[in-house]
């Protein structure tokens, strides 16, 4: 039997009592609303065989999306990250790129894509002993904290997002060959496209400027938005277990990984990006 239990004021839920791998339809549609409603949520202790049982799962989310970072793609399944392995070099040095993936700052994936994504929804097949948890924080709870101000100088203004964002390090992920990125636009403002409420749509290290600003300005107003990303009362931090399947929702929510586990330790996680069918 299906149980869920709220875990952050705003943000998380869990979930018991299921096998994602044969989940009736009025049980997928209290998890579905329950993710609406709570921006991240996990179905804890699953037990998954094959790659197809996950991606069987993720695809009552949405449509699966090939990431752009290919050197971590799974050989078989392009749609599949794993996350987590090859985390040294050839001299046994710690490749940081992959060891502190997705820690560097809050951030929503696939800003940078004209489509943005839906959603991004982890396995975690191995865990530390200590540390490795993911941080999660709303966007809801960022936009009611903007002074009414600050909304009506941003106004109906849309940001221009690359995979780089004003920086170059966070493309080394890329091949070569992808990095020269043509940015996309998106409202800074955003309803949500299923519960209707209002997010401060932002990604700092994917955000290039603010329409229709010169470049001193532009900075200085995602510098500010900055300050408002993260709020106490819309905040949870999961940590995971062996067996958690975990699913954010992009449009609402941020996230980080706490890159601080023993560098010597595993922790490994198939990884999908889905965006809307």
């Amino acid at each position: 039997m299906l149980e869920v239990n709220r875990l952050g004021e705003q943000v998380g839920a869990e979930m018991f009592g299921v096998d994602v791998r044969d989940l009736a339809d009025e049980d997928f549609a209290v998890i579905y609303q329950t993710w609406l409603d709570c921006n991240v949520i996990c179905v804890r202790d699953q037990s998954l065989d094959a790659v197809e049982e996950f991606f069987a799962y993720s695809r009552r989310f949405g449509r699966l999306h090939e990431h752009p970072s290919k050197s971590t793609r799974h050989s078989e399944y392009p749609e599949l990250t794993v996350l987590g392995t090859d985390k040294f070099n050839a001299d046994g040095s710690l490749n940081e790129a992959v060891y502190a993936r997705g820690g560097e700052n809050w951030h929503t994936d696939g800003a940078y894509d004209e489509v943005s994504f839906k959603a991004t929804q982890l396995y975690a097949l191995a865990i530390p002993s200590t540390g490795g948890d993911t941080l999660f924080s709303s966007m809801y709870a960022a936009y009611g904290a903007l002074p009414e101000g600050l909304k009506d100088r941003i106004g109906e203004r849309r940001g221009a997002f690359t995979y780089a964002g004003r920086s170059t390090r966070s493309a080394q992920l890329l091949n070569p060959e992808d990095r020269d990125w043509t940015p996309v636009m998106h409202p800074i403002l955003r309803a949500h496209p299923e519960t209707g409420r209002k997010g401060l749509y932002f990604d700092p290290g994917k955000i290039v400027a603010v329409e229709g600003l010169e470049e001193s300005e532009s900075d200085d107003l995602i510098d500010e938005l900055k300050t408002y990303m993260i709020q106490p009362e819309g905040q949870y931090r999961h940590k995971w277990r062996k067996g958690d399947i975990v699913i954010w929702d992009n449009r609402c929510t941020y996230h980080k990984a706490a890159a601080d586990y023993p560098p010597e330790e595993d922790r490994i996680h198939w990884r999908v990006s889905i965006k809307p069918e």
